[in-house]
């Protein structure tokens, strides 16, 4: 997610938050105070798409920190494990909910959602860059 800086940039986390539960109490003021220390984008964390239901107010929520605050939205923090999409692909909610291009950027990289797939007895034990084997 965070690949699309170039290795010499730095990066600098200003915040962290989290949604503070339905409908997401805490976008009206937390993306604004993040702003003000100097953040230049917010990220979304991933669990926005992988819960069962996905978020129902995540374009909401996109809209909202990108017309009000003023900022951009990327939504996804790490992979999606492996796990997650078999599920969600098997239920056909991702689609359903129409939340499927912001899936996909997460699910780009095969191995590093087969490494985050908490159901593998490897779990997180092998580079994301290396062959994943059960």
């Amino acid at each position: 997610m965070f690949s699309t800086y170039p290795d010499s940039e730095n990066i600098e986390l200003v915040g962290w938050m989290t949604c503070g539960g339905c409908p997401g109490e805490r976008l009206e003021f937390a993306p604004a105070e993040m702003k003000k220390y100097g953040a230049d984008v917010i990220y979304l964390a991933s669990c926005y798409l992988a819960g069962y239901p996905v978020c129902p107010y995540i374009t909401d929520h996109k809209q909202y920190i990108e017309n009000v605050v003023g900022l951009p939205v990327v939504i996804g923090t790490h992979p999606m494990p492996q796990n997650y999409i078999d599920a969600h692909n098997s239920i056909g909610d991702w689609k359903r909910d129409q939340v499927e291009e912001f899936v996909k950027p997460l699910a780009l990289d095969s191995l590093a959602s087969r490494k985050y797939d908490s159901t593998r007895p490897n779990y997180l034990k092998e580079e994301s860059s290396k062959k994943v084997v059960d």
